[in-house]
């Protein structure tokens, strides 16, 4: 089938991608097995137990409402819908009803992102590295950002705020375990130490956002002035997320005392840790392949 051109602007797009069921008419069904995730996809950890939910539901009555993709090679790739897309494969369906559209690489992340923020799909740190990729990666200032995505370009300026914190907390934040506003109230501590101990304290004794505020207050005011601490050099970075995508787990590079410098990988079981040394030795056989 010959793809459709864009022509109508975002807008109308998302008028494709924007609802869970409805009338919309597919242009093809399409096997699963030709369909791919968008690797820039904002969201990036789905809700197992809804997930489940609405492959339940497409079990009885099948994908009422079509994914939206675009031709990339010989397959498909998703820019909306990945959801019914993950929940469909659940099913054990072998094929999906698609609306096939000609979308550019910067469309394809703004319809997903904007897709995910209308449905309050994403967690507030998907969300911020979102915004982060828009800023970074396409080159837009936070003004455009803002009126993009129809949000006050001080909400775009405190979203990507959370990024400033410690990896940890951000896990706390994107597990719901502490609020965007908890999250506020701990950028206050000026030092990393201080922010994680606080979001330790705040998860352990279920603090409330003002009392949050309270005691960042108290632990700014009885820190002493420190030199600041070096950040964190770009390699250390470039190296954490190569890692991150060869062993699709969370790794952090950090600093070490005395010169000696770490690698941390983070794993969940012993079958988790046996699957990351298959990956570290599928690394490496290709390196010397090549």
């Amino acid at each position: 089938m010959a793809r459709k051109g864009l022509g109508r602007g975002i807008e109308s797009l998302m008028g494709e991608a924007n609802a869970e069921v409805g009338p919309a008419k597919a242009d093809a069904t399409l096997p699963i097995s030709k369909i791919e995730p968008n690797p820039d996809q904002p969201r990036k950890e789905f809700d197992e137990e809804k997930l489940q939910e609405l492959a339940d539901s497409i079990k009885q009555h099948g994908v009422l409402q079509p994914i939206l993709v675009r031709k990339t090679g010989s397959t498909y790739q998703i820019v909306a819908g990945e959801r019914r897309y993950q929940a469909s494969k659940l099913a054990g369906l072998k094929e999906i009803p698609a609306v096939i559209r000609d979308i550019s690489d910067e469309d394809v992340f703004q319809l997903a992102l904007i897709e995910n923020l209308q449905r309050a799909d994403l967690n507030p740190v998907e969300e911020a590295q979102g915004l982060r990729q828009l800023v970074d990666q396409k080159g837009w200032t936070q003004e455009k950002v803002a009126q993009v995505l129809s949000k006050s370009r001080s909400a775009v300026a405190n979203t990507l705020r959370l990024l400033d914190l410690p990896e940890e907390v951000q896990d706390y934040l994107a597990r719901g375990e502490i609020t965007p506003g908890h999250a506020r109230a701990i950028l206050a501590v000026p030092d990393e130490e201080g922010r994680i101990a606080l979001a330790e304290r705040v998860v352990k004794e279920n603090l409330t956002v003002r009392q949050t505020e309270n005691l960042a207050s108290l632990i700014s005011v009885s820190k002493e002035p420190k030199a600041p601490k070096p950040p964190t050099p770009q390699s250390y970075k470039q190296a954490a997320r190569e890692l991150r995508e060869i062993l699709d787990t969370k790794v952090r590079v950090k600093d070490g005392r005395g010169g000696k410098h770490k690698i941390e990988i983070e794993f969940g079981d012993e079958d988790d840790l046996a699957r990351i040394i298959e990956a570290f030795q599928r690394a490496a056989g290709s390196e010397m392949g090549e």
